[in-house]
């Protein structure tokens, strides 16, 4: 499974990094303006940082304004995805802007077969909300699996981003249902590396080292 850090705080992306794992970056209008910069700035600090897909949202409402904006962004580096919402002009214009080598992420994905739309645009990845879905008593993880078997029978190569996970029991789900990646707040990613067991494990070896003679 690949981990992406759900983030625009380069702060929180460096750290993630830093660990080894980082796949890529997922961002959004609200996670860039909680940071009081400029969204090109924020984008392309980004972009420097990770060698992997750095997702940025276009916010055009119809099918001219989202391919022109999406091109745009495409032009701020290489590693650069589009997010494009899961509308009839989003379909329209995945399908034009894929159709010229710019990689999409259809997002707000909450059905099986938004995301079986999505699949046939030619995005390169799809957004399942999973923890929006809990928040009004649905099980997010059904759509999941849904979307993992009918992309399986298809062969479809439109990768799966498991989307607004709340904690780390829906990384461990998703990774157990087969979903090729997971966008992950910091925090969630911190309670990761957490086990009791691994605490008291480590503080007996350490209390231990000390009682052994350190010279003969």
């Amino acid at each position: 499974m690949k981990i992406f850090i759900d983030t625009a705080n380069i702060q929180e992306i460096r750290q993630a990094n830093s660990w080894g794992f980082l796949d890529g970056v997922t961002t959004n209008p609200s996670l860039i303006a909680a940071t009081k910069r400029t969204f090109r700035e924020v984008v392309e600090e980004i972009c420097a940082e990770i060698t992997g897909p750095v997702n940025v949202e276009v916010v055009a409402k119809d099918v001219p304004g989202m391919v022109r904006e999406g091109r745009e962004l495409a032009k701020i580096a290489n590693n650069i995805v589009l997010k494009i919402p899961m509308t009839p002009p989003g379909i329209q214009a995945t399908r034009q802007l894929s159709g010229e080598g710019i990689k999409v992420n259809i997002t707000l994905v909450f059905s099986p077969l938004q995301a079986l739309l999505a699949a046939k645009a030619g995005a390169s990845y799809a957004s399942p909300f999973i923890g929006r879905l809990d928040d009004i008593s649905h099980t997010g993880m059904d759509l999941i699996s849904d979307i993992v078997t009918i992309y399986n029978n298809y062969a479809f190569p439109t990768e799966i981003i498991v989307a607004s996970i709340r904690h780390p029991l829906h990384v461990l789900d998703a990774a157990r249902i087969g979903a090729g990646i997971c966008t992950i707040p910091l925090k969630v990613i911190e309670q990761m590396f957490k086990h009791p067991l691994t605490d008291i494990g480590l503080e007996k070896f350490l209390k231990d080292w000390e009682k052994i003679p350190k010279s003969s």
